[in-house]
């Protein structure tokens, strides 16, 4: 918004820090109980991040509409009717996230299960700060709107009465609002009026929907194509834990062997006497005709 009023930096700021505080949390109490930490577990805080954006975006819209139509309510009846609204998304999509990782967490290599257990938990400590410490920055930031203060400085903002002769900047910075009016008294937002006059009837009109239908035909056909496609392609390294033997074999394997051809196994699937000489012999043999 252009107005030093209005703006919610800090309730967005706040809302990456709440992601970062449970990133550090889960991260810290897996740690702390002896979890093994692999390298593919620095992808979690990017995933726990959109996820705790998604979920501010999804509070500050239910606050916007609760005081749009309560704006002489208390902030307690407020917060409740926000989390009324916004909490029954915030935890289905909460819980669908944790119960799948989760579920990871019985594969049977342990990195990926230790992937699925930091994350699965960073999913449950984002849910409990978005529920606790965004809604306590919401109230707060309500506060300084209600005592029109700016949203940096927090000083109480007030209207001068040479303000017409100001500049927009001037007055978007320091008075308020960019539009000369009193930052309490500002309508509705530029992109819901944009959403509900053009973006919704543009798409309700027939050869548009029609036109969605074979657009989105083709991204299915090919999103198929593409699926068919799909080369399986991972370093092995990343699967295993830190201190696995796996790591300096392949390590050693990619530097001294790498210039050779595809290793050949071969798999005896009965039970063999090891301990006949004879036994041992053909084995040999049949391995040297292989090669």
């Amino acid at each position: 918004r252009l107005s030093c009023v209005r703006s919610n930096v800090w309730i967005a700021s706040c809302g990456v820090v709440s992601a970062g505080l449970a990133v550090l949390s889960s991260f810290g109490l897996l740690l702390f109980c002896g979890v093994p930490f692999v390298v593919t577990v620095a992808n979690a805080p990017f995933l726990i991040l959109g996820v705790g954006v998604d979920d501010m975006f999804i509070i500050i819209a239910s606050w916007e509409h609760s005081l749009k139509n309560k704006e002489k309510s208390d902030v307690k009846s407020l917060l409740a009717e926000t989390y009324a609204e916004a909490a029954l998304s915030v935890t289905i999509t909460t819980l669908t996230d944790v119960l799948a990782f989760f579920i990871g967490t019985w594969t049977a290599f342990p990195s990926v299960g230790s992937f699925c257990l930091y994350t699965g938990t960073a999913f449950v400590f984002c849910y409990i700060y978005t529920m606790t410490f965004l809604g306590a920055i919401v109230v707060l930031n309500h506060k300084r709107e209600q005592g029109n203060r700016h949203w940096l400085t927090c000083m109480p903002v007030k209207v001068d009465k040479d303000q017409a002769e100001k500049s927009c900047l001037y007055n978007a910075c320091c008075i308020g609002s960019c539009s000369k009016q009193s930052s309490q008294l500002e309508g509705e937002h530029p992109m819901s009026i944009f959403f509900k006059k053009y973006y919704g009837p543009f798409f309700t009109n027939k050869w548009i929907k029609l036109l969605v239908v074979l657009l989105y035909g083709a991204y299915l056909g090919g999103s198929i194509y593409g699926c068919t496609q799909i080369r399986e392609g991972i370093d092995l390294r990343n699967l295993a834990r830190d201190d696995s033997y796996v790591i300096p074999f392949y390590d050693d394997e990619q530097k001294y062997f790498s210039v050779y051809g595809p290793r050949v196994m071969v798999v005896i699937t009965e039970s063999v006497d090891y301990w006949n000489e004879a036994v041992r012999l053909g084995i040999e043999n049949c391995t040297q005709n292989l090669e």
